[in-house]
């Protein structure tokens, strides 16, 4: 198995290391759906003991992102048009009424840390995926920063972590490249900023469901 690039403070504990270095390979595809995660082959890939790695699983499992086969093993999370669409439907309504509270609620202050983050995500290289995957969060989860319900953000967080594999896997459509994202984004910050609660809604939508389209193209 090769290394798998590991992008955090050395700081962090060796399960948290394993942890964020697997998400990220598991996120962006360098360990594809259905494959088999070996404890030994995975130690070595990341330089580190079996323990934080078997650890690592056990969250990653709680995650969603993989999942334990016969009670021993286990195998990155498999994919599927349909488990994409439920998580696109749960995204729709939590973050939409997420987004609603967040404007009614929005200060100036998060008017200006919305502005910032987007400003910052344009910035960045999208095929620089590690960057770019920590910033498109930022911006997602600033647009509804203001709704006041720390639940209902953790939810949105989680779906959004389960969503980007899929993100990942639209992004090789071969039609991917025709879609104008930075449009997209910027569109729904405008609209945030302008307190137009319904175009907000209507474009974050919009900019879900266009994922979607081009997802089917990879998903039997």
């Amino acid at each position: 198995m090769n290394k798998v690039i590991k992008d955090q403070p050395s700081t962090q504990s060796s399960t948290q290391r394993a942890y964020i270095d697997l998400r990220q390979a598991i996120i962006t595809g360098q360990l594809p759906p259905g494959e088999r995660l070996k404890v030994e082959a995975l130690r070595d890939a990341l330089s580190t003991g079996a323990s934080p790695v078997r650890e690592a699983l056990s969250l990653l499992t709680s995650d969603q992102l993989v999942e334990r086969i016969d009670q021993k093993g286990f195998r990155v999370a498999q994919a599927s048009r349909e488990q994409f669409q439920e998580i696109l439907n749960l995204r729709f309504q939590l973050e939409d009424m997420a987004l609603r509270e967040s404007i009614s609620n929005g200060d100036q202050n998060w008017e200006e840390s919305l502005v910032l983050t987007h400003h910052r995500m344009i910035r960045v290289n999208r095929d620089y995926s590690v960057e770019f995957d920590r910033l498109h969060k930022e911006f997602h989860m600033s647009l509804i920063a203001a709704c006041g319900s720390p639940i209902l953000m953790k939810f949105c967080s989680q779906l959004y972590d389960l969503n980007i594999r899929y993100r990942h896997l639209a992004g090789t459509s071969k039609s991917y490249g025709t879609r104008d994202v930075e449009a997209e984004h910027r569109a729904i910050m405008d609209a945030a900023v302008m307190r137009d609660v319904e175009k907000s809604s209507a474009l974050l939508q919009d900019h879900y469901r266009s994922t979607g389209d081009f997802l089917s193209e990879m998903l039997s």
